[in-house]
C-alpha cells in the first residue's frame, strides 16, 4: 500500500463521509487507530468503523489531545477528559459543546442532515 486508506470504502461510505466534510468535519489520522476514519469538529474526536458496510462509532467519542483521544471521566472533581497523564477539565460549556458533537455525530450515522450545522 502506497500512502492509500489501509481499508476500502463503499459507495454509500463515502457519500457518508462527504455528508460529514459538508457539515464542517475534518478528517483526521490519530496514532495506534489507523483502521479507523477520524472525524473531528470543534476539538472533538469519533472514530468511525468501516467494517460491515456501515460507518460506526467505535469506540468512545472524545476531546482531541495531542494525537489521541481523551475521553471523558468522572473524577472526585468532577468530570474530564483524560489521556495518558494530559488532563483537561470539562467545564459546563465544554460539555454542552461535547454533547452538541454527539448529537451531530449521530445525526449524520443515521441519515438525519444536521440542521444546525449551517450547511
Amino acid at each position: 500500500m502506497t500512502g492509500g486508506l489501509p481499508f476500502e470504502l463503499m459507495r454509500d461510505q463515502v457519500a457518508d463521509l462527504e455528508k460529514f466534510w459538508r457539515a464542517g468535519f475534518k478528517f483526521v489520522a490519530l496514532e495506534h487507530v489507523e483502521r479507523y476514519v477520524g472525524v473531528e469538529k470543534n476539538g472533538f474526536v469519533a472514530l468511525l468503523d468501516p467494517a460491515g458496510g456501515r460507518l460506526k462509532v467505535f469506540g468512545q467519542v472524545g476531546r482531541r489531545m495531542g494525537n489521541g483521544i481523551g475521553v471523558l471521566v468522572e473524577r472526585g472533581a468532577g468530570k474530564a477528559f483524560v489521556r495518558k497523564s494530559e488532563v483537561v477539565t470539562a467545564s459546563p460549556e465544554l460539555l454542552a459543546d461535547y454533547e452538541r458533537f454527539k448529537t451531530e455525530l449521530s445525526g449524520l450515522l443515521s441519515g438525519e442532515e444536521s440542521r444546525s450545522s449551517g450547511h
